[in-house]
């Protein structure tokens, strides 16, 4: 018996991905950090889908974080065959004006402790028939965007790291998949506190996490290197890869500044 480990798992686009996944009949296990939604989610998931769910509450901001996913599913004798690196979170504004240890907690997350939980489950995806590895990036992985400087930033780290690993692990049993979502209808702009602008531009193109979770999975499944969720957000990666990156730049703060 074999489990898909989801972090992030109980809001969003993470929540959305593990009901998919568990939609098609596989196991779950969830990590994030509120325990009470997770214990809901998870029984959700068994009820409705009738395959087995657990779950582990975890501040993944904690550098320890990954050791202890790890050795949980090692004592539960839970086996994975799927690590797909959700979590994640930004903050806006100007980066002297973001306190320094939100600015760390956001790269131990988005970036540390993917590389860290990747690192710990390995050796187990190597050994099953099939495995999969999926990192959940951002379309903002593609330029810089001042007052989300970090953000993108660890989000691009995420983005080139999945391509390397990719490359280092092909012909193993290993997939790896990065997926770069645009605007989707989650607490990230809550969380994240962007302005104004940039939200009544993220409602027009707005996706929900139900869409981008299927595409995701989809894409998992079907071996795709890496793939940007919606037609908006293709045209404008490929704007960005087009323009000069000053112009690129000067729209993003445009909207987050």
């Amino acid at each position: 018996m074999t489990y898909a480990l989801i972090t992030g798992a109980s809001r969003g686009i993470g929540r959305a991905i593990a009901r998919e996944w568990a939609g098609r009949g596989h196991n779950v296990l969830l990590v994030a950090r509120s325990e009470s939604i997770l214990a809901r989610e998870a029984e959700a998931i068994r009820s409705e889908f009738k395959v087995q769910a657990d779950y582990l509450a975890a501040d993944l901001s904690d550098p320890a974080a990954a050791a202890r996913v790890f050795y949980w599913c090692h004592e539960k004798g839970y086996v994975v065959d799927t690590l797909i690196n959700n979590a994640g979170f930004g903050a806006s504004g100007a980066f002297d004006a973001v306190p320094l240890d939100e600015q760390l907690s956001m790269m131990q997350v988005n970036m540390n402790t993917l590389v860290s939980l990747t690192h710990h489950f390995l050796p187990v995806l190597k050994a099953q028939k099939k495995a999969y590895l999926l990192n959940i990036a951002s379309s903002a992985a593609y330029q810089a965007v001042p007052f989300l400087s970090v953000y993108a930033a660890s989000k691009a780290f995420v983005l080139t790291f999945t391509r390397g690993l990719r490359y280092e692990l092909r012909g193993t049993s290993v997939s790896v998949t990065c997926v770069c979502p645009g605007a989707t209808d989650t607490e990230f702009a809550n969380v994240a506190q962007v302005g104004e602008k940039a939200l009544k531009a993220a409602e027009k193109v707005n996706m929900t996490p139900e869409v981008v979770a299927r595409m995701a999975v989809d894409s998992m499944v079907k071996g795709k290197a890496e793939v940007i969720t919606g037609l908006i957000n293709k045209v404008g990666a490929f704007l960005v890869w087009l323009f000069p990156k000053g112009l690129a730049e000067k729209t993003a703060a445009g909207l987050y500044k």
